[in-house]
């Protein structure tokens, strides 16, 4: 019960931090719009996704840091904890040192005609891209402190963090749009302060509040621990690869079948689902360490009923914001954006209900990083996840829509899902038949049925603003019945009307007081 108190309200935490940063992100974002004017905007666009591109690199040590730290939590081994964080951080920095060096001599060659700049910008862009450069190596060495927050399970200071950031970048865009200066230059010198300065806060709290974090390589140095950690990272390695070319090769192939009318569809759909599938990943960034430390601490059996609880539950959150906008996609559309491209609707769609389908078993994939033997389903998850590009190219070459790519994705997700089940079972001794019924027998029938309950409702009343606000209140309230009847196991309930009747008498007590 303490876990899952623990769970519960660190995923409220990152709820409101989520919240917090969305709107502030998307404000600054317009004030800097309207301060850079659209070419500069764009020059600093292109140059930070030429940096991103090498993103999964880090994306992939991280998830080993994070692996490493909370596993030895888990086993309560301090020993182990400071080698882990002194090993991290030495590979971290050989990381953030080599990238650097990568990328200036990139540089030399996307500055020597292959990225299309204004040849009066052509300087600035070079210096704001070496601030790009600087920005990304403090990115990459604050790794191993962001190992050791999460370990910890202190998403309060995570939240805050990520507040601050925030709130630095909106602080930053505001400067911009009143200096005198050369405001495209400022915001990349300004932007790598800020990451600079951020390392610095994540260094002195964690160096103050965590015993773990003595930087001291010399000393706990160990080389097996250094080749297990990078062959950890190097299997999560291959699978991020995978999925940024699968990613970037969807608007690849649709470029060079359909055009850039059709690039712009898909840019919404990618955009809408990074938004609303925020709420799964939320979950998951809570739940992680919870299921590595069981893992740690030898209580495989709470780990996997975690995983489980931890996708049927994923689910449950992503089902609040996708049925209804699925319903009510054409209108929503219309309501953002003043032209809708073509295969707008399709696209987004698709992509939630990809998204839906994938929810119901991302959480055995970190399963089976927990119990650390990633290898054999690393290779077989990289072939899969490449899989549907190649087909999705063959599609279109025989002439098929643009909307057949996420019917063909759609269809590898079940793929995946079968894939992850099968390691799962092999490696973490998961019982197939307790996912069935504790996850897809919960989860499905609830999705159909509130699905068809907001489908009628679209017969019964004409399209508009009180139709769509009808219809997320009546999803909501249908998706809560369904859940507390059918959705929960007999332990979870209990589990429930517990929390409750200790948090319900707290608050209570609280407002008597006020």
């Amino acid at each position: 019960m303490k876990a899952a108190n623990r769970v519960i309200k660190n995923t409220g935490i990152l709820y409101v931090r989520m919240a917090i940063t969305v709107f502030i992100s998307l404000y600054a974002t317009r004030i800097l719009l309207a301060s850079l004017g659209a070419n500069d905007f764009g020059i600093f666009a292109v140059i930070g996704s030429a940096v991103a591109m090498l993103g999964f690199l880090n994306a992939s040590m991280s998830s080993a840091s994070q692996r490493f730290m909370s596993y030895a939590h888990g086993q309560r081994d301090e020993n182990k904890q400071i080698a882990i964080f002194n090993t991290s951080f030495l590979i971290h920095i050989s990381i953030g040192a080599i990238m650097a060096l990568v990328l200036e001599l990139i540089g030399l060659f996307l500055f020597s005609g292959f990225l299309d700049i204004d040849p009066d910008r052509l300087e600035i862009a070079k210096i704001v891209y070496h601030f790009v450069v600087i920005s990304t190596f403090f990115t990459i060495i604050s790794v191993p402190y962001d190992a050791v927050i999460t370990a910890r399970e202190n998403m309060l200071f995570f939240a805050i963090l990520s507040t601050l950031e925030s709130l630095s970048k909106l602080a930053i865009a505001l400067y911009v749009s009143y200096t005198s200066s050369d405001k495209l230059a400022v915001y990349g010198l300004l932007m790598a302060c800020m990451m600079a300065i951020l390392f610095l806060v994540r260094v002195l709290y964690c160096q103050s509040k965590y015993s773990e974090c003595q930087f001291a390589p010399r000393k706990y140095y160990s080389r097996p621990l250094f080749i297990e950690m990078l062959f950890f990272g190097g299997w999560s390695l291959l699978g991020s690869a995978s999925t940024m070319i699968a990613s970037y090769g969807q608007s690849i192939a649709i470029n060079k079948f359909f055009g850039t009318t059709v690039n712009s569809a898909q840019g919404i759909a990618l955009q809408l689902n990074g938004q609303v599938c925020a709420l799964g990943t939320t979950m998951l960034k809570a739940l992680n360490p919870m299921l590595v430390k069981s893992e740690g601490s030898g209580a495989r059996e709470q780990m996997l009923k975690a995983s489980l609880a931890g996708s049927k539950f994923g689910f449950y959150l992503l089902c609040i914001l996708c049925v209804p906008a699925i319903v009510e996609m054409p209108f929503i559309l219309s309501l953002w954006l003043k032209n809708v491209p073509q295969y707008a609707v399709a696209f987004c769609s698709l992509l939630l209900i990809r998204s839906l389908v994938e929810q119901l078993f991302i959480t055995l994939f970190e399963s089976i990083k927990a119990v650390g033997d990633i290898k054999a389903f690393q290779i077989t998850l990289s072939f899969v996840s490449l899989c549907p590009l190649v087909l999705s190219c063959l599609a279109f070459y025989y002439s098929a829509q643009p909307w057949s790519l996420y019917l063909i994705f759609i269809i590898f997700s079940l793929v995946r899902m079968a894939v992850a089940l099968y390691f799962c079972s092999k490696k973490c001794g998961l019982i197939i038949s307790d996912y069935v019924s504790l996850v897809i027998l919960k989860c499905l029938p609830i999705a159909i049925i509130t699905f068809f309950i907001d489908w009628c409702i679209t017969l019964m009343f004409n399209e508009g603003v009180l139709r769509l606000l009808f219809i997320f209140l009546t999803s909501n309230l249908t998706l809560l019945i369904l859940v507390s009847i059918l959705g929960l196991t007999h332990a979870e309930r209990i589990n429930l009307k517990s929390l409750l009747s200790r948090r319900l008498p707290l608050i209570r007590r609280k407002h008597s007081q006020s």
